[in-house]
């Protein structure tokens, strides 16, 4: 049963006792204000294409990478994509052409590819729009990756609140299979890879790839030890490529276009397209694709951004605040961390001056207690203690609140330093920019 936002209690009631009157699911296109648009590279298809239709992604291109890839051959399809300065569009920004040559060159078989489509970061809603509006172009990234680094199977860890995604999905893969685009004998080449879905359940530690890991396996969802490395030990102990769809699905302009081209697109390190989830106080809330380079007051402007702003959030829950008048930060990876701030999934969340900042912190606080999975002491309690430090300052400022600022740092600085994974070490960054850019509590 479909609900469209902004929805009222009696609206959701109403849909959930008469499910044949709630109106029909709106189109993934709704989510991209600039569809249709010429010149877009990873959503040229959102509300061109039927999501349904595996000949309408064929009539606009599909499969012509997969096609490519299996002329050049796996290495050099490895070499094309490193040349293009890809990196992962998760947030680490890990160079793919790396990572898919160290899995690549493991001696031991069998090699697994994993797309982790557990898109839990507050704020990223991108995979999803993705795979709902054009869910084809991630099946054949996906095949194409498994066929670079000697994979044939590959699972896609969904996450389990998407059940739109879930469904286009599996009619993509089923429709893939049907047509000799998965299965034993790919396009014909004797290449054998096919996909299997697996389902998250809501925790978003899981979006860690060996938590991720663990979850396929059985296990629960906790992070493991560094080194060895996934692409040594991951998936069942053996070599292990795992990117998400975004980044999977930046090798199909690669492959179409050329590394040189690509990598012509975006600006230093940060090469090609990047798509960024805008929302808050907006008029055109939604998914936006710029080359790297584009300032964030580009952004803002493209989706409306008006009136008196009290702050931005880069980089979701695990990001942190810029100003209002830092409009001039490139977004890119290396920008944004030389202005003290952080990309992250490419999450930009505006606040009006409407908002109460000390109500956000304390969500944001929150959500890491709730989701950490404790493991590690440092998280555990940490997220607990910082929460707690929070709940006490909400209504104060000053020297009431100072106190209780010094043993956020310390927390802070602890779970930073000494948590095994990134939710712990990303769980202050945007209480303590607050604190410091925005000047929270003073």
């Amino acid at each position: 049963t479909a609900v469209i936002a902004p929805a009222t209690a009696e609206a959701v009631a109403l849909a959930a006792a008469a499910p044949e009157t709630a109106p029909a699911e709106p189109a993934a296109a709704m989510s991209v204000p600039q569809a249709g648009q010429p010149g877009l590279k990873l959503l040229s298809r959102i509300g061109v294409v039927d999501p349904l239709s595996l000949d309408d992604y064929r009539n606009h291109g599909g499969y012509a990478a997969l096609r490519r890839a299996f002329d050049m051959g796996p290495a050099e399809v490895i070499r094309e994509v490193t040349d293009s300065g890809l990196v992962g569009r998760g947030g680490a920004a890990f160079p793919t052409g790396r990572k898919w040559g160290a899995t690549a060159s493991q001696p031991e078989r069998t090699h697994y590819l994993v797309c982790n489509a557990d898109e839990s970061e507050p704020g990223t809603f991108k995979d999803r729009v993705i795979m709902e509006g054009d869910p084809y172009s991630l099946i054949e990234a996906m095949t194409i990756a498994g066929y670079a680094v000697g994979a044939h199977r590959g699972f896609l860890y969904l996450r389990g609140e998407y059940p739109r995604a879930l469904r286009l999905l599996e009619n993509a893969i089923g429709q893939a299979r049907n047509r000799g685009l998965l299965g034993d004998n790919v396009l014909g080449q004797g290449y054998a890879f096919d996909i299997e879905i697996r389902r998250g359940a809501g925790a978003y530690i899981c979006g860690e790839e060996t938590a991720l890991f663990n979850s396929i396996e059985g296990y629960r969802g906790e992070p493991r030890s560094k080194p060895p490395f996934p692409v040594e030990k991951g998936l069942f102990g053996k070599p292990t490529a795992e990117n998400n769809v975004e980044t999977l699905v930046n090798v199909l302009p690669i492959l179409n276009e050329g590394a040189a081209a690509f990598a012509a697109t975006g600006s230093g390190l940060s090469t090609g397209p990047k798509l960024f989830c805008v929302s808050g106080n907006v008029a055109r809330p939604g998914i936006y694709e710029l080359p790297f380079g584009a300032t964030l007051g580009d952004l803002l402007d493209l989706s409306g951004a008006s009136g008196t702003m009290k702050a931005i959030l880069l980089g979701g829950a695990a990001g942190g605040f810029v100003r209002p008048d830092e409009r001039d930060i490139p977004l890119t990876f290396e920008g944004t961390r030389a202005a003290g701030t952080t990309l992250g999934s490419g999450v930009v969340l505006v606040l009006d001056e409407s908002v109460e900042l000390p109500r956000i912190l304390l969500r944001i606080a929150e959500f890491f207690r709730d989701e950490s999975c404790g493991q590690c002491v440092p998280c555990r309690v940490g997220t607990v203690r910082q929460e707690e430090a929070l709940h006490r300052i909400k209504d104060r400022s000053g020297t009431e609140a100072a106190g209780d600022i010094a043993l956020l740092r310390e927390v802070g600085s602890a779970m930073k330093d000494a948590s095994i994974c990134g939710l712990g070490q990303t769980a202050w960054n945007a209480i303590e920019s607050a604190i410091d850019r925005l000047g929270a509590y003073k």
